[in-house]
């Protein structure tokens, strides 16, 4: 007899596995951008701020050696015994003019042709029985002048100024100083200031005459330029005292004008140290919004990605929520029936699996009530889990995923050639993997099975993966442990990718009793963080599992000394080690899985 019960309440699956579904996927989803934004954002800033930072070394490193150059210059006038003794012969006449046409005036005119900027050389005798020569510039440059750029002078002109006076005690072939002296600010110039002395008492150094070299300061700072870090940023040079002496940008700030914290406040902040013997010291000043709009940009990116990433994953659980509550609400509907007493009702699946089993399970309980029937099916259903449980052992299911992925895309956009290679590389690499359940293998059968490999691979990549194999012949006729090459090709194929390219060079040579493979990639490298934990037998437990798996099994069968190194460089690449003994199948004892 049919009883009729009253209708039940409750949620419909569908909406309960999408709600579930979409809680698991938008907190994750939250989660990995948080933390992609913060690790972008910084990497962003760190790496400006470091390629600013040696922007500004290399200009100081320029300065530095324009600075060199012009003591250089200076030390062929301070090092030069010759010229020491004719400043010092103290005699009128024939000899004192002979000693400024034939000694002085060309080595100081050698001096001037010598400098790579243009400058003006003054110097300043002690023997005042030498002539002085020099121009009249009436308040000009100096550096504007047409004629030569030197001036001889007695030391009487300055012996009463401060810069002479306060000049420090000599240091042989050290001491020198650059400074702005006289109408150096006035023009934008800056003096190289150093002594001349008695080479022929190096105990005493007799001071016998000073040197002044000047040059533009815009000579000195030529390699100085804001546009070389950024449009909008600013370049000062400032003394110990923080004023500015040079200023490159655009900027209202005059020379002289202190440089404040309050002025740089709304600036991001760049200085290196000190420039060696001016004591001058570079600071750049980057607009904020440029790395604002940097990082904006980069939060920008990452919200647009997030928010793809879940509509994607939206439709896609909408779909699968629909498509398995659909056969639920079929199945709820048949049980509802069976409760009402209507064993008649049936239900029908395409396909083959476990819906469509258990509707052939439920028709036929429907049909004959009968306990046996349910039985055999659990006991059917428990078998097919085992045997799929064993088949899931001993192949890769990420990798056969999207193989079969591939050859299902390949079918479908009717490209029968690539398809037919796909497949028939795919059954090369299976039946090379499985070997007949043997562990050692002819190293020969392992480059096959990774040729195989590789040319599945290269199905789904084209042009954007290269592979390279550098294999000694010699090393063919031994042995070795299988599957040891193609996890870390996977691995790179996998998370090495640098845009869209990636290079493997596959390396396999013979060293005396060794064979050493290598396999190189230009990837985007390792994490270092990761390799420590790789290399941490502690804290690897959870990382890079199957990387682990092979240096273990070659360490479990050829011995501690042998196994796997791994060296990598971010932005670089990595490359894997794997060293081996040299064996022949007949020195290794084998045994089936």
């Amino acid at each position: 007899m049919t009883t009729h019960k009253k209708e039940h309440r409750y949620i419909p699956f569908g909406i309960k596995l999408m709600l579930t579904y979409s809680l698991f996927i938008i907190i994750p989803v939250l989660l990995v951008g948080y933390a992609a934004n913060i690790i972008f954002t910084s990497s962003i800033q760190e790496r400006t701020r470091e390629i600013n930072h040696g922007t500004l070394e290399q200009m100081k490193d320029n300065i530095s050696y324009k600075m060199n150059d012009m003591s250089r210059l200076s030390g062929m006038l301070y090092f030069d015994s010759n010229l020491a003794s004719y400043l010092r012969h103290y005699e009128e006449g024939w000899v004192s003019y002979e000693a400024t046409t034939k000694q002085l005036l060309p080595k100081i005119q050698t001096t001037i042709e010598a400098a790579n900027n243009k400058m003006r050389l003054a110097v300043y005798l002690h023997n005042d029985t030498l002539p002085e020569i020099y121009h009249d510039y009436k308040n000009a440059d100096p550096l504007n002048n047409e004629g030569p750029l030197f001036d001889l002078y007695h030391i009487s002109r300055i012996e009463d100024h401060p810069w002479y006076v306060n000049y420090p005690k000599e240091r042989y072939g050290e001491t020198m100083q650059w400074k702005q002296i006289e109408g150096d600010t006035k023009f934008g110039h800056i003096s190289l200031l150093r002594r001349l002395v008695n080479m022929n008492d190096p105990i005493t150094l007799e001071e016998i005459g000073f040197v002044r070299i000047s040059l533009r300061l815009t000579d000195l700072l030529e390699s100085v330029d804001s546009e070389k870090i950024g449009k909008g940023t600013k370049i000062f040079a400032i003394d110990e005292n923080r004023s500015i002496m040079f200023s490159s940008g655009d900027t209202d700030y005059k020379l002289g004008e202190t440089l404040s914290e309050e002025k740089i406040a709304n600036y991001w902040v760049i200085q290196d140290e000190p420039i060696a013997q001016l004591n001058w010291q570079l600071v750049a000043l980057v607009p904020t919004d440029i790395m604002e709009k940097a990082t904006k940009k980069v939060r920008l990116w990452t919200v647009l990605i997030c928010l793809a990433c879940y509509i994607v994953f939206s439709f896609a659980g909408l779909f699968i929520s629909r498509f398995y509550s659909r056969k639920v609400s079929k199945i709820v509907r048949v049980l509802d029936a069976f409760q009402e007493g209507n064993f008649q009702k049936s239900i029908h699946f395409k396909g083959k699996d476990e819906f469509t089993r258990i509707s052939v399970a439920l028709n036929e309980m429907g049909q004959n009530i009968d306990e046996l029937i349910q039985e055999v099916y659990m006991t059917n259903i428990q078998k097919k889990e085992a045997e799929l449980e064993s088949l899931q052992a001993q192949i890769n299911p990420h990798f056969l995923y999207n193989t079969l992925s591939s050859i299902s895309r390949l079918a479908k956009f009717g490209e029968v050639d690539k398809l037919q290679r796909m497949v028939l590389d795919l059954a090369k690499f299976y039946r090379l993997s499985l070997n007949e359940g043997r562990t050692v293998i002819p190293i020969k059968n392992e480059l096959e099975q990774v040729g195989a490999y590789i040319n599945i691979q290269k199905t789904k990549f084209g042009d954007g993966m290269q592979v390279l194999f550098d294999v000694d012949p010699d090393i063919l006729r031994f042995t070795t442990v299988k599957l040891i090459l193609q996890p870390y090709i996977e691995n790179a194929l996998e998370h090495a990718w640098y845009g869209d390219r990636i290079n493997i060079r596959i390396v396999g040579k013979l060293e005396g009793k060794l064979i050493t493979f290598q396999i190189i990639d230009d990837g985007i490298g390792i994490h270092p963080e990761i390799l420590r934990q790789l290399s941490d037998p502690v804290e690897s437990v959870n990382v890079g599992y199957g990387i682990r798996n092979v240096d273990g099994r070659i360490k479990l069968h050829f011995g501690a000394e042998y196994g796997v190194s791994i060296y990598s460089k971010r932005g670089i690449g990595t490359s894997v080690s794997i060293i081996i003994p040299a064996q022949t199948a007949a020195q290794t004892s084998d045994r089936p899985l």
